[in-house]
């Protein structure tokens, strides 16, 4: 007996990928792309999306730019009316757009606190909020939230992040558990450490990326493309069965792992 490949074929769906410009959602968005997806892409300049997109089309896929500021309620409203039209109905929704301010817990300011928040975890929420009612209507979906290892572990300078993150793992679980009936499975795709333009800044330091190497089981951080399989399965029917489930790309750091110390000399 061999394994049906076609179960991760994406041919014929809809995807939508918010916060698609660069990093890990213009990855994502090029996996979908390269397993069969038409994608509907996101960021709050629109204009910013415009690599993304011909990347998309060379891969012979079509990819549709749409404004989305996730801290605005009209702009969530108006980009998944713009999506669901653009596709004829939005099969594959791929929360990704989110935001960090690392500071020290005693500096972190009011606003600081809401904008990682409201971007990361309430934006997420009512975006998802409409475009579900397409997929409650079609009897179908496949919802994937991007957390983080911060959603199961806590890092000094990282409360807002943190707190955010674990809040995506929890409203994973409570939507998985209310779409389900409806043929929906809501998943929480967490990466560990990959190096963006929003975290370049402490990769640059060699002390500091020695010490998070030595936590790593697999004793390197994550590449872009180490998350391409994993945001195809749990976007195709590979995953039909998997819901409310939190999966951890991030080469084991989570089992809590440091390097064996050398052993003494006699």
């Amino acid at each position: 007996m061999t394994a049906d490949l076609s179960l991760f074929d994406l041919s014929g769906r809809k995807a939508l990928v918010t916060g698609a410009s660069r990093g890990l959602g213009r990855q994502m968005a090029g996996a979908l792309a390269r397993a069969g997806a038409d994608l509907v892409i996101t960021a709050r300049d629109a204009s910013s999306l415009a690599d993304t997109v011909a990347e998309i089309e060379a891969i012979g896929r079509r990819a549709v730019a749409v404004p989305l500021d996730l801290r605005d309620e009209a702009s969530i409203r108006a980009a998944a009316a713009v999506a669901e039209e653009a596709s004829g109905g939005i099969d594959i929704l791929l929360n990704n757009a989110g935001c960090n301010i690392r500071k020290p817990s005693l500096e972190v300011a009011w606003d600081d606190w809401n904008t990682v928040v409201d971007t990361n975890l309430r934006g997420m929420f009512f975006m998802t909020q409409e475009i579900v009612r397409g997929m409650i209507a079609r009897g179908r979906g496949r919802i994937i939230n991007i957390g983080s290892v911060t959603s199961v572990f806590g890092y000094a300078g990282l409360a807002a992040y943190s707190a955010s993150r674990g809040g995506v793992k929890q409203l994973t679980m409570s939507l998985a558990d209310e779409f389900g009936p409806h043929g929906i499975t809501v998943n929480c795709l967490a990466p560990g450490w990959f190096r963006t333009a929003q975290n370049d800044v402490l990769y640059r330091d060699e002390e500091w990326l020695e010490y998070l190497v030595d936590r790593i089981p697999l004793r390197r951080p994550g590449k872009a493309d180490d998350l391409d399989g994993a945001v195809v399965f749990l976007a195709s029917d590979a995953s039909r069965y998997v819901s409310g489930q939190t999966l951890l790309v991030d080469g084991g750091i989570t089992t809590g792992s440091t390097r064996a110390l050398p052993k003494a000399k006699p």
